[in-house]
């Protein structure tokens, strides 16, 4: 016998709630990945409401597919839609599983395929210009030691916002991190980066409480956000004098571009990242294959143009 409710249409707001305490309950999802789903189903609630479909599970598939259609004619960016519908494929394979629906409207629906961007990555040089950035005051040894960590162990932005004092172990040079859905890694640490942190702990202890656990905390003594710590990345390397923005996720980029190009030991650098699919890690050969693509234009003799006959 059928769970679904027979004559009771599905309210919207208890719906997306029920989903959303799932989400952070028992997916674990971080509280931005949950207000991320929030806005985008205020996008689906939005639309229904626009077009009187007041009740959820007798959602249609074509009543997807005009939605889909209303956010390309939003000139919504393809990886805004394809994220979108994803959470609309998500909340009802939630609605499905609670009974709530009979079946997810969203299946088979196509999402617009987005161009692949390469992500951008630092040169060797500037990764060094920047993380060698001098200074000793305790804010200066607090930002090299940040900066240090992200590049030598390619940590996301809010896996080193929530690093404690205890996930480090010095005797073996490595850090234990949260990643993406509530997963611990263990990355080793490097030299540089170990010595920084090991610099920056006497103005630490001295900023922040005994009951503070935050690695790295502001001048008030309390956890460094995840905006704060962007500012102080694009501050340093303004500079530093790189010339662009520089952002966390660059210096991702960056560890893995550099560590790929070293060793093309491929699955050695998924691990490190926390990548649940090798497809994730991948692209980082593109980015190797560009930088392989440019030392043969610059350096074959055959690769050259000839000059212009005068």
């Amino acid at each position: 016998m059928s769970r679904v409710r027979q004559h009771a249409a599905v309210d919207s707001q208890s719906a997306v709630r029920q989903f959303l305490r799932y989400l952070q309950n028992e997916r674990r999802a971080a509280a931005h990945t949950v207000e991320s789903y929030r806005r985008d189903l205020v996008r689906l609630e939005e639309f229904c409401a626009r077009n009187g479909r007041t009740d959820w599970a007798a959602l249609t598939t074509p009543d997807v597919r005009q939605f889909v259609a209303s956010l390309h004619h939003a000139r919504l960016a393809p990886k805004s839609i394809q994220r979108i519908l994803s959470a609309t494929r998500s909340f009802y394979r939630f609605l499905v599983r609670e009974g709530l629906a009979r079946r997810s409207p969203a299946v088979g629906v196509p999402a617009p395929r987005a161009p692949r961007r390469l992500p951008q990555a630092l040169s060797t040089d500037e990764a060094v210009r920047l993380v060698e950035a001098v200074g000793d005051g305790p804010i200066a040894r607090r930002d090299r030691a940040m900066l240090e960590l992200f590049y030598s162990s390619g940590l996301r932005l809010a896996e080193l916002a929530a690093l404690n004092l205890v996930d480090l172990d010095f005797s073996e040079s490595l850090v234990r991190v949260t990643g993406k859905g509530a997963k611990e890694r263990v990355i080793p640490v490097g030299s540089a980066a170990a010595d920084a942190i090991r610099a920056w702990l006497p103005a630490r202890a001295r900023l922040a409480g005994t009951s503070e656990a935050a690695l790295f905390v502001s001048q008030r003594g309390e956890r460094l956000s995840g905006r704060a710590i962007e500012q102080r990345v694009a501050l340093v390397a303004h500079r530093q004098g790189l010339g662009r923005h520089v952002h966390p996720h660059m210096l991702r980029h960056s560890f893995a571009s550099h560590l790929l190009e070293s060793s093309g030991d491929l699955r050695a650098v998924q691990e490190l990242l926390g990548h649940a699919n090798l497809s994730t890690t991948q692209i980082y050969t593109h980015l190797d294959f560009q930088h392989l693509a440019r030392v043969y234009d610059q350096a074959h003799p055959r690769a050259r143009r000839k000059k212009a006959v005068s």
